[in-house]
């Protein structure tokens, strides 16, 4: 009987042993195949994280240059004789186009009248800026960069805190000069000191406020002897989102010894160019 038993217990001990290492087999190989699984959707999700591209400017498109400017406006810069016909006054507003490649990215658009007293010349330019990568620059950010590096030619100062101009830069900078004081008592003022019939101060080039996002004027004469006339060009640059604006207005006399006035010439330019932000932020 012992020797049946012992029979019998060798045959069961083996079946045990193989269901045992069938059954660890088992569980690792799902063990193997779940732990694989996780790290590749881990591994998935890491290598999908990528930043999200800035949005797109605003502008996709730029509008027509050569009506950028109503006919009353233009009109009011560009002064003609009476010998012009209506046909030549009709052609002489409708401008001339600039020659373009690409009528989504620059565009622009001249004027010119000329009358026995002088020569007014009208230019308006659009470009609209594209960011190539917008995983790292902003269509809105490139503008910025162009018009800084605009700003930068035109030698002007970045805006920001600033010391207090002095008086012998503040008359061409367009910065308001502080009032001079009063004399002692019992001296009497200089000569033409604070005398109403005084000429205004030049305006000058500087940063303009209010207009767009940002903004920058030029006012420059242009070199001339004393018996010949000067020529004004005001050229006014702004940016809004990723469209870049700019209005350039010139004024030529025809008699020598003239110097078109400063405030009247700026004035004109910027009354086109805050029509045109109005136009760009309807």
């Amino acid at each position: 009987m012992q020797r049946k038993a012992v029979r019998q217990r060798r045959r069961v001990l083996p079946g045990i042993a193989m269901l045992t290492a069938l059954t660890a087999g088992l569980t690792g190989l799902t063990g193997c195949t779940s732990g694989s699984g996780d790290g590749s959707d881990t591994d998935s999700k890491a290598g999908d994280s990528s930043p999200a591209p800035a949005p797109a400017g605003k502008y996709r498109s730029l509008p027509a240059p050569c009506k950028a400017a109503d006919g009353k406006r233009l009109k009011a810069m560009l002064p003609t004789g009476d010998s012009l016909t209506d046909e030549q006054r009709a052609q002489l507003y409708a401008g001339v186009a600039d020659t373009s490649y690409d009528g989504d990215r620059h565009v622009g658009c001249r004027w010119t009248a000329q009358t026995p007293e002088e020569t007014r010349l009208l230019s308006v330019g659009f470009e609209r800026v594209v960011s190539y990568d917008r995983t790292l620059t902003s269509d809105d950010d490139k503008a910025h960069q162009v018009y800084v590096r605009r700003l930068t030619d035109a030698h002007l100062p970045f805006p920001g805190p600033t010391t207090s101009p002095t008086p012998s830069t503040a008359a061409s900078s367009g910065a308001p000069v502080a009032s001079t004081p009063p004399p002692p008592a019992g001296q009497s003022p200089s000569p033409g000191a604070g005398s109403p019939s005084a000429p205004p101060p030049e305006l000058g080039s500087r940063v303009l406020e209010g207009l767009g996002t940002e903004a920058y004027i030029e006012d420059k004469l242009s070199a001339a002897g004393a018996s010949a006339a000067q020529a004004r060009t005001v050229r006014i640059v702004f940016r809004t989102s990723n469209v870049i604006v700019t209005v350039e207005y010139s004024v030529q006399p025809a008699l020598p010894g003239t110097v078109p006035s400063s405030p009247e010439t700026q004035d004109k330019a910027r009354q086109l160019t805050q029509a045109l932000v109005e136009r760009f932020n309807e």
